[in-house]
This record gives structure tokens, C-alpha cells and sequence, in this order.
């Protein structure tokens, strides 16, 4: 749990540091959008290959690399000089944070089964959800009392206490035959990361621009060929047998919807109790505490009433009360009056969030074999970081040139429709498994 919580903290924590960023640096909303999706690109993109490797050489092995890693690259980002490097550095640290989470997962999926495997993960997304709904307020103290590089720097203290439990961990089998398609990888960075820069940049110089059109056509064919790929290659980092189970992928179409509303949700929000609201970076981050709360306390709760009736009714309406949440955002008015305004829509979202996550990765890891578990939730932790990556890149399309009370309820409409599709498409789409007698 520890290390996919540092993975998730931060990306969620990097929200209340962009306005002191772009005041040290530069670079306005455009070098808001890269510093989180550099990362969201990589973090995405080569969580795929980092299942394969932690299914061919050894989940404990690239879980210890990858936290290296990820204590070094956060170094980087703590230390650069200009918007550039902070860049290029959040790009490493999503490369490196890559090999963390699906090796993590996996674990837990080896040594459990059944009610209790379902409850388990209640507990890893109840802690790996808080850090996401969390990471806001540890970085909003962070920002006004020593800066906001230390949110990149203090990684390295849950790194070295997850390296020593990692020592003592039992090293789960490995699945045979397991192999990696690099070129795979390099087809999925290519065709996440034009995409995605053509949609950040086209606001500054516009559609016509020959780096946004070039992007575009570079991005979109890799991204088709890396589809092509998969199909093709003996030994796919996305193996398109495991999409023939259904759960698996009404599960991932789902987690597209819901986690890029989170994203794009909290995204926004943060900026805005700071850019509109006038709220320092610990007060906008204590503004979500409580959804963090309500996730640690009920999160295994959920998840244990997933396995015992599984997981449809919960991620049908789980989604759809977050959703309502966010519609009850549209309360807000300048001047803010967080008690009254936003509070009411915060526990409301809590609610639906919890309800949602761990019968969603249940459902999801559930439906495939116990061997291709470092795989399988490479995949649904890489389309959920796509998401988010996509609906980054589009804020400034939904909320307009600066962020103002209209482009706020127009994120927060978007956010609570997705989120709600989400439901809509469990219902339709998610089987409760047949229960053992």
C-alpha cells in the first residue's frame, strides 16, 4: 500500500503547489497542465510495460527499482531550476513511479482470494484513494510553510520505510513465460504523448499551428499501430485476450469515465479555492479532507460488501452520488463561503468515491487469473492515469482562457456527467460473479 500511496500522493499533492510554481517559474496555465500531465504521460504509458516486468522478473525486484527510482527523480524535481527541467524531471518521476503500482496491486492479489481479496483491496484503494483526496492538504502545508519543492523532496521518507518493509516481504511466484514488448511501449508514449500536447498547446498558438497538427499526426497513427501491435506480438504488454472478459472491459470503460472526472474535479477545484477563492494552499487542501476521511473509514467496508454481493449495485450508484456532489457544487458564488457553498457537495462526493473505488478494482481484477494480476492492473491503473492525463489536457477547452465562476460550473457539470456515465455504464454493462456455495 505504501507503494502505490507515494505514486498516488503525488499526483494529487502537485494540484495546490501550480500557482506557487508559475509564480517561481513562469510558464502560466500552460506549465500547469505539463507538470501534472509529463507525469500522468509517463506514469500511463509505461505502466504496461512495468506490469510485464514485474510478471517476468519478479514483483519484490521492480517494486525495489522502481522506488529507487522514484526517490531520485523526485530529487530532480525538487532541485530544478526552471519550468523546462521541472518538466522534463515529472517526466522521469512518472517513468520511474511507473514500476510501483502494478507489482503492488499484484501482491496483495497473490496472497488473497475470494471475500477476502476483495476486502484487501477495499484497504489498498481506501489508503491509495485517501492519498489522491489527501494529497492536497500535505501539500498545501507544505507550499506555505517551506515551499514548494519540499513536496517533491519529502517522498524520500515514505520511499526508505517502504524499502525496509519491502526486505522482509515473501517474494510471490512468478507467472511463466512472461516477456516484454518494448516496442509496444514506445508506439503507447508516442501515441498518448501527441495527442496530448497537441490538445495543451493548440490554446496558446491554435489549431493550425504546425507543432499541434504535427503532433497529431505523428500521435494518432503510433497510437492505431500500437493497437496493431498488441494484436500481433507474442508477448503483449496488453494482452487483448484479457478484454474478452466482460467485467474487464465494462470495468476499464468505466474507470475512463470516473477517473477522468476525478481528475479533472480536483484538478479545478484546487485552483480554484486558490485563484478565485483566495485560499491559501493548506486551506484548500483541508477543504477536501473530508472525502479522505470518509474513504479510510469506510473504503474496506465497502469492498467487503463487494465480495459478499458483488460489485454491481455499488458501482452503479457509487458513481452516480458523486456525481450529485458535484451538481451540488454549482452552488458556488463569489464570494466563496465554503460551509455553505462547497462543503455540502465534498461529503456527498466522499460518499459516491468510496462506494465506487473498491468494488470498481474488484470487479475489474476479478475476472482474470490470479498470473496475469501484475498485468491486468497495469492496465486498469494505466487507463485510469490516461484519463486524467486527457482531461487535464482539455481544462482550458471546458473552463475557458482563466478560470472564473462560469468555467468552474462548467467543469463541475462535465465532472458530475462523467462521473454518472460511470454508473450508467456498470449498470448496463458489470456481472455480480456467481457466488460460491
Amino acid at each position: 500500500m505504501l507503494a502505490s500511496l507515494v505514486t498516488f500522493l503525488d499526483a494529487a499533492i502537485i494540484n495546490v503547489a501550480l500557482p506557487s510554481m508559475v509564480r517561481d517559474l513562469g510558464g502560466g496555465l500552460a506549465l500547469q497542465q505539463w507538470v501534472v500531465d509529463a507525469y500522468l504521460i509517463t506514469l500511463g504509458a509505461l505502466m504496461l510495460v512495468a506490469g510485464s516486468l514485474s510478471d517476468a522478473f519478479g514483483r519484490k525486484r521492480i517494486l525495489r527499482l522502481g522506488l529507487l527510482g522514484f526517490g531520485v527523480t523526485s530529487m530532480l524535481c525538487a532541485l530544478a531550476p526552471s519550468g523546462t527541467v521541472l518538466v522534463l524531471a515529472r517526466g522521469l518521476q512518472g517513468a520511474t513511479g511507473a514500476l510501483l503500482v502494478p507489482g503492488s496491486l499484484a501482491i496483495i492479489l497473490s496472497f488473497f482470494s475470494g471475500p477476502a481479496q476483495a476486502k484487501a483491496i477495499g484497504a489498498w484503494t481506501g489508503w491509495t484513494g485517501g492519498a489522491f483526496i489527501a494529497g492536497p492538504l500535505v501539500g498545501g502545508l507544505l507550499v506555505d510553510t517551506v515551499g514548494w519543492r519540499w513536496i517533491f523532496a519529502i517522498n524520500v521518507l515514505p520511499i526508505a520505510l517502504t524499502l525496509a518493509l519491502l526486505a522482509r516481504l515473501e517474494e510471490p511466484p512468478q507467472p511463466a513465460g512472461a516477456r516484454i514488448d518494448i516496442l509496444g511501449a514506445v508506439l503507447a508514449c508516442i501515441g498518448l504523448g501527441g495527442p496530448v500536447y497537441a490538445l495543451i498547446e493548440q490554446e496558446k498558438v491554435g489549431w493550425t499551428h504546425p507543432t499541434v497538427w504535427m503532433s497529431l499526426g505523428i500521435g494518432v497513427p503510433a497510437f492505431i499501430a500500437f493497437l496493431v501491435q498488441e494484436r500481433r506480438t507474442a508477448h503483449p504488454m496488453m494482452p487483448p485476450g484479457l478484454f474478452r472478459e466482460r467485467n474487464f472491459w465494462v470495468g476499464n470503460l468505466a474507470t475512463t469515465a470516473i477517473y477522468g472526472a476525478l481528475s479533472l474535479g480536483m484538478f479545478v477545484i484546487t485552483l480554484f479555492l486558490q485563484e478565485v477563492g483566495g485560499f491559501r494552499a493548506t486551506t484548500a487542501g483541508l477543504a477536501l479532507m473530508p472525502t479522505t476521511v470518509i474513504m479510510l473509514l469506510l473504503s474496506s467496508v465497502f469492498g467487503g460488501l463487494s465480495g459478499r454481493f458483488g460489485p454491481r449495485l455499488f458501482m452503479t450508484v457509487g458513481p452516480c452520488v458523486a456525481g450529485c456532489g458535484y451538481l451540488l457544487m454549482l452552488n458556488v458564488r463569489v464570494p466563496l463561503d465554503f460551509w455553505t457553498q462547497l462543503l455540502p457537495g465534498v461529503l456527498v462526493f466522499g460518499v459516491g468515491l468510496t462506494m465506487t473505488v473498491a468494488p470498481l478494482t474488484a470487479a475489474v481484477l476479478g475476472s482474470i487469473r490470479s498470473e496475469q494480476a501484475g498485468i491486468g492492473s497495469a492496465i486498469n491503473n494505466a487507463i485510469s492515469r490516461v484519463a486524467g492525463l486527457i482531461a487535464i489536457a482539455l481544462t482550458g477547452l471546458i473552463v475557458g482562457p482563466r478560470l472564473d465562476v462560469a468555467g468552474f460550473h462548467r467543469a463541475m457539470i462535465t465532472t458530475a456527467v462523467l462521473l454518472m456515465l460511470g454508473g450508467v455504464i456498470s449498470a448496463v454493462g458489470i456481472r455480480n460473479p456467481p457466488r460460491k456455495a
